[in-house]
């Protein structure tokens, strides 16, 4: 017996799927869709402590202000900043931009006379 490959014992391999047409590529680049999700996603939250504060010392913060500040904490985060102070006109917030996590808040007054410590960033918004 002959153990030698003959022509008609050769079978054609099954020729491969195509891969699937990509849709047409949009305008937009990675870097906006990618701010855009993480703007759709992130989002600070207050810790009890923090709510507590701001309560007691009549600290109020409106909507486009809480969006700025989170909006900064990404930008620092970005650049390596895990717990940051943030510093408003009226109020003072020590933040972990670690965790999106408004950790403690001050008035100005309160806070002039501070020494803040775990700190790796500094956020100023007038």
């Amino acid at each position: 017996m002959d153990h030698r490959i003959q022509s008609h014992q050769l079978h054609q391999l099954p020729k491969p799927k195509m891969a699937p047409k990509r849709q047409a590529t949009s305008t937009t680049s990675f870097k906006d869709m990618f701010q855009s999700q993480i703007k759709d996603k992130v989002e600070l939250k207050i810790s009890k402590h923090a709510e507590k504060r701001l309560n007691d010392r009549g600290i109020v913060i409106d909507q486009n202000k809480w969006s700025q500040i989170s909006s900064k904490v990404q930008e620092a985060k970005t650049k390596g900043v895990h717990d940051s102070l943030v510093v408003l006109r009226d109020a003072a917030l020590v933040v972990s931009a670690k965790n999106n996590t408004v950790i403690t808040a001050l008035d100005r007054k309160e806070a002039k006379d501070q020494v803040f410590t775990n700190i790796n960033g500094t956020i100023l918004i007038d």
